[in-house]
């Protein structure tokens, strides 16, 4: 016993050492390559500081790792609160790392817009999978970003695939039109369904549905077995009323049960299938280039919106144009192009 405690004293000591020792860009994107998990993280965490020092080294770190990137398959998973998102992708991520995969799961937390915290408890719901050796998770406060995507969930995976990791899982926070935030970062898109609790009607909304590559209606057990099928049917129907998609694939509804552990070996068949299909037409590669160009863009925006912000004179405009947009002096959009006119002029 006293040896097992000295071992485990001499553990944590060397992880205190390692969070207390600064890195090198090399030293993380070595670490990252060998597939130390530690390293890894400890990139991504550098990756979401808003402190300006770290930015270059962030920087380089992605620069080392692209090379090594983009040979992943990148499924992003969505789904209203409850419909099991969370024990389906524990399921399917334990279904993976049996068939020698390496398995990485981004799992976004809703950030509170009060206390701005988030409580990042994916590692906790997903136990099993975290103890994996050929699996990481790795949850992020989504912060102010669009359809609950972290602001560096991009990067997240660049850094994951260079180390070694074969499939990436994006977890996100909920469905709905800010959805295409995730739908531009991944190859395939899946949307998670209930049956029986009034899903079959609320969940056709034109925005999600066509973004989904496929939808697999999740908890088809027991009692609830037979009302799965029938929204099997039902959201079949529906996908029907859909233009045809740009990458010539048809999408499918299946069902499944994380918690019986059925249907889960279909829904990856389908990936796999769906990643052949678009690899041969060629719509898988333009899509990845189509998406570089897209974060190109979103990121250029973030920087302007940042640069503006951090100017001592567009604090200053902007507190004087609150006050007299308090008082009702003055419209909000008005305001807005006032703030930008002389900020541009500074230019």
């Amino acid at each position: 016993m006293a040896d097992d405690n000295k071992i485990d004293s001499n553990i944590i000591s060397k992880i205190k050492a390692l969070r207390k020792q600064e890195l090198s860009a090399d030293d993380l994107a070595q670490g990252i390559f060998d597939g130390n998990k530690a390293m890894l993280a400890k990139a991504i965490t550098l990756l979401e500081s808003t402190k300006p020092a770290h930015f270059e080294k962030a920087n380089a770190v992605i620069e080392k790792c692209l090379a090594k990137s983009n040979k992943s398959i990148r499924l992003g998973i969505t789904g209203v609160p409850g419909v099991g998102k969370s024990s389906f992708i524990e399921t399917l991520g334990k279904t993976l790392t049996a068939q020698d995969n390496k398995v990485a799961v981004l799992a976004v937390d809703p950030t509170s817009s009060l206390s701005k915290g988030s409580i990042l408890g994916d590692k906790t719901r997903m136990e099993t999978l975290a103890k994996d050796p050929n699996a990481f998770i790795r949850p992020s406060p989504s912060g102010t970003s669009l359809g609950g995507v972290a602001q560096k969930t991009r990067e997240s995976i660049i850094l994951c695939e260079a180390a070694g990791y074969n499939i990436i899982l994006v977890e996100t926070v909920g469905v709905g039109q800010s959805e295409i935030a995730v739908h531009s970062m991944v190859d395939f898109f899946l949307l998670l369904k209930l049956s029986g609790a009034g899903d079959e009607l609320q969940g056709i909304k034109r925005g999600i549905m066509e973004m989904a590559d496929a939808i697999a209606i999740n908890k088809a057990d027991g009692s609830n077995l037979e009302h799965a099928k029938l929204a099997v049917t039902e959201f079949s129907r529906a996908l029907h009323l859909y233009p045809p998609k740009a990458n010539g694939w048809t999408p499918k509804v299946l069902k499944c049960s994380a918690m019986e552990n059925t249907g889960i070996d279909e829904i990856w068949a389908m990936v796999q299938h769906f990643v052949k299909h678009t690899k041969d037409n060629g719509f898988f590669e333009k899509n990845r280039k189509q998406q570089n160009k897209n974060w190109f863009l979103q990121t250029v925006d973030e920087y302007i919106k940042q640069f503006f912000h951090q100017k001592e004179t567009f604090k200053k405009e902007q507190a004087t144009l609150l006050t007299a947009i308090e008082e009702h002096q003055i419209s909000p959009f008005y305001a807005a192009k006032i703030l930008l006119d002389k900020i541009t002029k500074e230019l």
